[in-house]
């Protein structure tokens, strides 16, 4: 009779629910662990060179909350990249389109809502090629350092936004160690974000400040962006960057001038000859005497 009338007291009432075992812990669970749940894939397009797919690798050991995936064939259909998010489960991505082999441009995506970004990578400079004796925890957290210069207009407010949820890696991750030791830091120079990773030191044992000097680890870039779109690779253009000149009218026109030099030369050799013809002074009729 006893257990019989303990079985029926732990019976809810009909018409209401089983709590949850989250409704059951109550107070015991930790909902402030991991809240920002930020997962980014990084991968790329096919045909990328050996130097893009190291510096991928560098960005993938910076970003602890990151995925990856194979390489991408259709450049012309990148929405499709949108449908591999959602497989992968990743709300963020990052995704290196080669072309010609020589340029390589960087897309920042939100999932699914956007915005995205296209960057110009310029200046690109490896781990592996610089050798900085910098060095930090792989899985650590990093401090993200923005120049003043992004708030002073929306497009730059936007892209902070944009880069911080993309490469801040969340707190509580799986994958994620509870340390702070290095810090991305991003300048705005010649309308193009400048990128270093630093590792915090504190080199003088009796300063009272937690890190007083700052060693570079690597890698270095500089993105120089292009557009930013409404849309997760695509959707309508918020703002076109005015001052950006494509690689292919850059090559052009050094082109153009190692032309020029060719034809500056033949032009005077053609001169010279004109003025040899005009100014022809016959055989000396004194070379014959002696």
């Amino acid at each position: 009779g006893e257990k019989a009338s303990k079985k029926k007291a732990g019976k809810p009432p009909k018409g209401k629910k089983r709590p949850s075992k989250a409704e059951r812990q109550g107070d015991r669970r930790d909902l402030r662990k991991y809240v920002n749940k930020q997962r980014t894939l990084v991968f790329a397009s096919r045909g990328i060179t050996h130097r893009d797919r190291h510096f991928m690798g560098d960005l993938r050991d910076l970003l602890p909350h990151s995925k990856k995936d194979v390489k991408f064939d259709a450049k012309s259909k990148l929405y499709i990249i949108n449908d591999v998010m959602e497989m992968k489960n990743c709300n963020n991505c990052i995704f290196f389109e080669a072309r010609k082999g020589k340029d390589l441009y960087m897309w920042m995506s939100r999932a699914p809502g956007g915005p995205s970004v296209k960057f110009l990578v310029e200046n690109l400079h490896t781990m592996s090629e610089m050798k900085l004796t910098g060095n930090c925890l792989k899985g650590s957290r990093p401090i993200l350092f923005f120049d003043s210069a992004f708030d002073e207009s929306p497009n730059y407010r936007l892209l902070k936004e944009l880069l911080t949820q993309i490469l801040g890696s969340p707190k509580g991750h799986p994958k994620v160690k509870p340390f702070v030791d290095h810090q991305f830091s991003f300048f705005l120079a010649d309308n193009r974000i400048w990128f270093r990773n630093y590792q915090l030191v504190k080199s003088d044992p009796n300063s009272k400040e937690a890190v007083d000097t700052l060693v570079e680890i690597g890698p270095r870039f500089c993105l120089n962006p292009i557009r930013i779109l409404a849309g997760s690779f695509g959707g309508n253009v918020l703002w076109s960057n005015p001052d950006y000149v494509s690689p292919n009218r850059t090559r052009a026109a050094m082109k153009k001038n190692k032309q020029n030099v060719v034809r500056a030369r033949r032009d005077q050799l053609k001169k010279r000859n004109k003025h040899k013809q005009r100014n022809f002074v016959g055989e000396d009729e004194l070379d014959v005497v002696f």
